[in-house]
């Protein structure tokens, strides 16, 4: 039986907690596993559905890493169990075994100056597991540069489920709301300095000169959406720019699909960067191609020049001339087609594999 130690998880939404639900789900295809997850509203609903067991831990933040660590020694000690599999390193900190420990890694969450003393225990932590499984090479090479033992620290990219049939009329409505607006550009994230949205709407000015009934599409809210939308309102982009927020998935799924490039070439901002970037394997499972930022993980979900481009995300010529080089002569079409074939590879059923040949 293996237990997985989690602070992120449905039916709280977000990437994490979709990686979290896929691994315990598909593992529970193949081992006995019990779930400590984080308390939310509206879990039991959810938690009712789920194959294997899920206990949930509430009260305060600062006080429930205590309480769920020592709920989950206290399990280890009544119960035969195999190993320990954690979303986070804090989240394996305060757990006393010699059982078997696996860490997930991400990029942002160990991304500590080196002999700080966050490093210090982040490494203490990672340094006592038996894997420590990065989510890319970035995260991977990041993790060996700052103080973990290079033998423990292997890469598994994060999986995704098969891309849901979408509903017609959905596809309808967007193509309504869209009309002849085209080329369409769509970013689906957060709005953070991290994923540059700023510089893609920069980029957009020159761009609308050649393409003048482009669009940029934005998915998702944040703390720089505000300024976003005052940039938009500056260059005079309101006519090339449209906001969603609080949407279905099958709305936003639509609108993927019915996009030509995704784009979000991410950078480091202070402490924070992109690990891997799901949303482009999910753009890629409806055949649109990619841009992502060389800074972070993105060259493991993109296949520079085959599924997408890898540009750096502070250089606005770079950005424009990525963007550009796609929409010529539609090449967008070429390299979505092959990011359709490319995304298998991120399946849960190839992905867990890779999972159970560590555990077993």
């Amino acid at each position: 039986m293996y237990l997985i130690v989690t602070r992120s998880f449905p039916p709280e939404l977000g990437g994490m907690q979709n990686l979290m639900w896929g691994l315990s789900r598909e593992l529970s295809k193949n081992f006995m596993i019990k779930v400590f997850a984080d308390h939310i509203e509206g879990h039991k609903e959810f938690d009712e559905q789920a194959s294997f067991s899920i206990e949930r831990v509430g009260g305060i933040k600062l006080l429930r890493k205590y309480r769920k660590a020592q709920l989950i020694n206290e399990y280890i000690k009544e119960n035969k169990i195999d190993g320990v599999i954690a979303d986070h390193w804090k989240s394996l900190e305060l757990i006393k075994t010699f059982k078997k420990k696996y860490c997930l890694i991400h990029s942002k969450e160990i991304n500590h100056p080196k002999g700080s003393s966050q490093n210090k225990r982040v490494v203490s932590v990672l340094n006592n597991v038996e894997k420590v499984i990065a989510n890319s090479q970035f995260t991977k090479d990041l993790a060996i540069e700052l103080g973990v033992n290079a033998n423990k620290v292997i890469v598994i990219n994060p999986g995704v489920d098969p891309a849901e049939e979408l509903n017609k009329k959905t596809l309808d409505k967007v193509e309504s709301i869209l009309k002849v607006k085209n080329p369409r550009l769509i970013t689906v994230s957060r709005f953070d300095k991290r994923k540059n949205h700023e510089k893609i709407v920069m980029a957009l000015r020159n761009l609308k000169q050649i393409y003048p009934d482009i669009v940029y599409i934005c998915v998702g809210y944040g703390e720089e959406e505000e300024n976003i939308k005052k940039l938009v309102k500056e260059l005079d982009l309101e006519a090339q720019v449209m906001f969603f927020k609080d949407i279905s998935n099958d709305l936003k799924n639509s609108l993927v699909s019915k996009s030509n490039i995704f784009v979000m070439p991410s950078i480091i901002h202070k402490k924070s960067v992109e690990g891997f970037g799901i949303a482009y394997v999910e753009a890629a499972q409806y055949g649109i191609p990619s841009i992502g930022g060389k800074d972070g993980g993105a060259a493991d979900a993109i296949d520079h020049e085959k599924t997408g481009l890898i540009c750096d995300g502070n250089n606005l010529e770079d950005i424009y001339s990525s963007i550009n080089s796609l929409l010529e002569n539609k090449k967008y079409l070429e390299l979505g087609k092959n990011a359709k074939e490319f995304v298998n590879k991120f399946k849960w059923s190839k992905i867990i594999e890779e999972y159970k040949k560590i555990l077993n």
